[in-house]
């Protein structure tokens, strides 16, 4: 049980939080604003501060202020909504943990507030097995009318015990929605873990999975304990399952019929509680076809199935995952532009992305690390993201404004052309003659301009 502060000077809200955080066993404090909570932190240090951006007298930003100059180490939770994002980005400068948008969705503010929680734990209090990743996700983002329906599937599965599988293409974000169903869920004291089937060869998969005895193996010099028993009465994700060699799809299928299993080179069945969460990214009604998946496992898996739509299909979440990754790169490095220009919305809009948010989190996470002024514009993105293919020809999607202050046209010509030439040197591998025809640019021409720029692979 951790104590909680809640700062707003909406009582509605601080209702809302209190009753919701009681209700996971904290203990909640509540203040109006920030100048009653400074008094309140002085006298008797809460384990987190949850606090409005914006409040009279003293607003967030004061009272972040004033924490971190007494209490360098006391988590901060900063509450906004995206019109507010400026603030927040502020706050995450200041040394705030995270944020929390409005409106709020329960399982978000869950999350953020473990994660914190989780952050400021001692090393010696740790409650999870070494192999549980230390942070837990921040939330699903969306509003869109099939995130939607997403959000809704998920509070309807999460008590339950079935298996669940997840499809959809890459960088959708399947991980990130098991991991909500397992933090929505009576489980959600326990571990989640996740393992790529695709990353591990099939004897070693077995290991990490079901684990062994010492002597099992060439290389199994003492007993190992696997996911499934590190992880009772919690969550394993298998993540790539249409990857799984035939073998080890009947072990795995053994395992979901009578819940027990053995350790490779190990003689007793072994019973645990875990609930299976499947993924991946291959038709696997087309792998069944072939003959690389089995049907009697795909029947196992697909008791309760979800698809994930590629973001080209809901784009009207765009500016909503775009502003929060902006503010998450901001968190972590301390640094970069405040907000977006409508501009540069717009060429973000009308991108396919054929790498879904993965692809957007890597364009925001470069445009940050190159912009220098306040905002995100289009000479910022990436010029791949700023052309779109239609047919056999090309057609470019942006254009510069120039702002009513003017630019320095020096410095913005240079972040141009090192940011092409990074993309063509990314683009062929680095080879660098390849890169100088991408450029339609001469060998030697190139050259000049890496010593200019001062690019180098190690960057």
């Amino acid at each position: 049980m951790a104590t909680i502060l809640v700062v707003d000077d909406e009582q509605a809200i601080r209702e809302f939080l209190t009753v919701l955080l009681e209700s996971k066993d904290h203990r909640v404090i509540a203040a109006s604003d920030g100048e009653q909570a400074l008094k309140i932190v002085a006298h008797q240090p809460p384990d987190l501060v949850i606090s409005d951006v914006r409040m009279s007298k003293v607003d967030g930003i004061g009272l972040l202020t004033g924490i971190r100059e007494t209490h360098p180490n006391l988590p901060v939770i900063m509450i906004t909504a995206y019109a507010s994002m400026d603030s927040t980005i502020q706050a995450m400068r200041l040394g705030a943990d995270d944020y929390i948008t409005k409106p709020f969705r329960i399982d978000e503010i869950r999350l953020v507030v473990e994660k914190a929680l989780a952050r400021a734990r001692p090393h010696g209090q740790a409650s999870q097995p070494a192999v549980m990743e230390e942070a837990q996700p921040a939330g699903i983002i969306g509003r869109s009318p099939k995130m939607v329906e997403l959000y809704k599937l998920i509070t309807r599965i999460a008590d339950l015990d079935s298996t669940v599988l997840i499809t959809g293409e890459s960088g959708t974000g399947k991980e990130l929605v098991a991991r909500t169903i397992h933090c929505t869920s009576p489980r959600s004291d326990r571990p989640f873990l996740a393992i790529n089937c695709g990353a591990i060869p099939e004897q070693l998969l077995e290991s990490e999975l079901f684990g062994h005895v010492k002597g099992s193996f060439t290389g199994a010099v003492s007993h190992k304990t696997g996911l499934f028993e590190v992880a009772n009465h919690g969550t394993v994700l298998l993540d790539e399952i249409a990857e799984m060699s035939p073998g080890l799809q009947v072990k795995l299928l053994r395992f979901l019929q009578e819940r027990t299993f053995r350790r490779v080179g190990g003689t007793e069945d072994l019973e645990v509680d875990v609930r299976l969460v499947a993924a991946t990214n291959k038709d696997l009604t087309k792998a069944m076809a072939d003959g690389a998946f089995r049907e009697d496992l795909f029947y196992r898996l697909n008791v309760i199935p979800i698809h994930l739509p590629p973001l080209r299909e809901r784009t009207e979440d765009i500016p909503l995952l775009a502003n929060s990754l902006l503010a998450q790169c901001v968190l972590h490095q301390r640094r970069g532009p405040t907000s977006i220009s409508p501009e540069a919305m717009e060429i973000l809009m009308r991108h396919s992305w054929p790498g879904n948010v993965r692809e957007l989190e890597n364009v925001i996470e470069r445009a940050v690390a190159l912009e220098t002024a306040d905002r995100l514009t289009p000479t910022s993105i990436p010029m791949q993201v700023k052309t779109e293919y239609e047919g056999d020809g090309r057609q470019e999607l942006w254009t510069f404004t120039l702002p009513p202050d003017g630019i320095d046209m020096e410095n913005t010509v240079f972040r141009i052309e090192k940011d092409l030439m990074l993309q063509a040197l990314e683009r062929s591998g680095w080879v660098q003659s390849r890169a100088a025809e991408l450029l339609n640019l001469t060998f030697r021409a190139f050259r000049y301009k890496i010593k200019k720029y001062g690019i180098s692979k190690a960057r």
